[in-house]
């Protein structure tokens, strides 16, 4: 009876491990986000791209689909944030599981603030007065992202987390390493106005993007539409990714790099159609973490039994 108990909750975990869904708001405005778990920490950088990104020394969560317009909208509501969406009326309407476009950067900073400050978490980006981002000081982040308060819980993926959730795949045939593009795949993705198959994409000219969950281009991490749809927000506020539904295939390549240049991009600046995000945040406890207390639970409970 024992191993049963412990064989049902190792088939509990596999399946935790595959999506962790957060919930925040409250009544009719609450709402849910779905994470996917990138582990395999330590991976190699990419040698193909001019920074060799994509390296990242820790296990991280990612969100499975760019944040939607109902989020923001349940948000600014519920957290009184005042965040402006564009008008998508005569790109396939404004419907609510359509990707959160026409906020700048700033704006999904502010998002990511509440999420922590909802939960009762650190503050992961700092604003003056006067609305600018500020770097924290000096003990208040880790590594080389001076902008993102080491003790925040949800965050911006910055560029080597997009890109190892995008591209990199632990079983890569041959060994791990990069796909070519953010569909598992070293050939360029079939162009799509909206459906979920992995080998797909919203792009090339597509008259809108498509809701969410519905935009294809699974990762090897199970992201979707990683590639286009609409293009992502990054930490690095001067550094878009993934290509959105009027670009062709290039932004979407690894090897694709622009606005290298700090200056290049405005946090303030917001268009109105063509720009989204997606969240990332902090692992929940190791599955072996989580065996080892329960099953030290179960020890227990037969002891006395």
């Amino acid at each position: 009876m024992c191993w049963v108990l412990v064989a049902l909750f190792l088939s509990t975990l596999s399946i935790r491990a595959q999506t962790i869904t957060q919930t925040f708001g409250g009544g009719a405005n609450a709402f849910s986000m779905d994470f996917v778990k990138v582990a395999n920490p330590g991976n190699a950088p990419n040698a193909d791209t001019i920074q060799s990104v994509g390296s990242v020394a820790y296990t991280y969560n990612i969100g499975k689909y760019e944040v939607s317009r109902d989020m923001i909208n349940k948000a600014n509501v519920f957290g009184s944030l005042g965040i402006t969406l564009g008008d998508l009326s005569n790109y396939g309407g404004n419907g609510l599981n359509r990707p959160a476009s026409g906020i700048s950067w700033n704006e999904a900073a502010r998002f990511v603030n509440w999420l922590n400050t909802s939960k009762g978490f650190q503050l992961a980006y700092n604003f003056s007065s006067g609305g600018i981002i500020q770097k924290w000081d000096s003990g208040q982040y880790t590594g080389t992202t001076q902008y993102r308060n080491k003790d925040a819980y949800y965050f911006l993926p910055n560029l080597d987390e997009w890109h190892k959730a995008a591209y990199y795949d632990p079983k890569k045939p041959g060994g791990a390493g990069y796909w070519k593009y953010p569909t598992k795949s070293d050939n360029p993705p079939v162009p799509i106005s909206a459906g979920t198959s992995a080998g797909a994409v919203v792009y090339d000219n597509q008259s809108s993007p498509a809701d969410i969950t519905n935009a294809g281009g699974l990762s090897a991490y199970g992201t979707m539409a990683q590639g286009g749809n609409v293009s992502e927000l990054t930490e690095e506020w001067w550094r878009p990714r993934g290509g959105g539904w009027r670009d062709n295939t290039s932004p979407m390549l690894t090897t694709y790099d622009s606005n290298p240049e700090i200056g290049s991009f405005d946090p303030s600046y917001a268009n109105f159609y063509f720009y989204g995000f997606r969240v990332a945040m902090i692992p929940e406890p190791s599955t072996f973490s989580l065996l080892a207390v329960s099953l030290g639970g179960l020890v227990a409970f037969w002891r006395r039994k």
